[in-house]
């Protein structure tokens, strides 16, 4: 590898990250919206600086000042315009961000995963007479386990997310993954599913039903469930990373 090869690897990492934050939404599978102005920021720079690189090497007179021997050689024995050749490994990530996007998160992650969806005390207002009501996952885990109202009793609730599968009893779980700034410290948000077989896992739901009866509601020895009355597949959200009710595509 010659030393002006050696800025390729900075502009295709630039053209990677352009990419994924410019020309496609692949970014926000692992970050959140507000991340994508930094990222198209960083992909330019890297491609200018890789250009800029190989100009400038382009540009400057042979030698550096050491005597060359008969051979093309330095004096000493060896040759300084090479690096070893592994140092085209490092094309292996550049090129990845170009022509191998890794998966979103997704049903794997979130069965290895804690539910963190209800951390403190919270206060209720009443919610609106709409039917069937839309709600986030966490909104409905926290009003089900600390709402002393118990507002949610009865209610017809509609929520989306996707499947993961809950074991080998069939089970599922309605889930969200979510972002607080990007993959690296998402948390996961599941709400168990009764009523209805599993589709398959990462399908996206929205799904229709009531609480699922169990323990004391309004207090943690309620269940996050739902017994689900209908179900309907739909695209991801544009949020999909996000604790709010879906966006679609206009």
């Amino acid at each position: 590898m010659k030393r002006h090869v050696q800025a390729a690897p900075l502009a295709l990492t630039g053209l990677g990250l352009l990419h994924a934050a410019l020309f496609t939404d692949l970014c926000l599978r692992y970050v959140k919206e507000g991340q994508r102005p930094l990222l198209i920021a960083s992909g330019a720079l890297l491609v200018l600086l890789g250009l800029a690189g190989a100009i400038l090497d382009r540009t400057t007179p042979e030698g550096d000042g050491h005597a060359d021997d008969h051979d093309g050689t330095h004096a000493h024995g060896h040759d300084h315009s090479a690096v070893p050749r592994v140092a085209w490994l490092l094309f292996l990530p550049a090129l990845s961000l170009l022509f191998y996007a890794p998966p979103a998160l997704g049903a794997y992650t979130a069965s290895r995963a804690s539910d963190q969806a209800v951390k403190k005390e919270q206060h209720f207002g009443p919610l609106p007479a709409t039917t069937p009501l839309p709600m986030t996952l966490s909104d409905f885990t926290a009003r089900v386990r600390q709402d002393r109202e118990q507002s949610v009793r009865g209610r017809t609730i509609r929520m989306t997310g996707f499947v993961t599968p809950a074991g080998k009893d069939g089970g599922w779980y309605l889930t969200r993954i979510i972002f607080t700034c990007c993959a690296a410290d998402s948390q996961t948000v599941k709400v168990r599913m009764y009523g209805t077989p599993a589709a398959p896992a990462n399908t996206w739901l929205a799904v229709t039903g009531t609480w699922h009866p169990g323990g004391t509601l309004g207090t943690r020895t309620a269940p996050a469930a739902l017994d689900v009355h209908h179900t309907t597949r739909i695209a991801p959200p544009i949020n999909a990373y996000t604790d709010d009710l879906p966006l679609t595509p206009s």
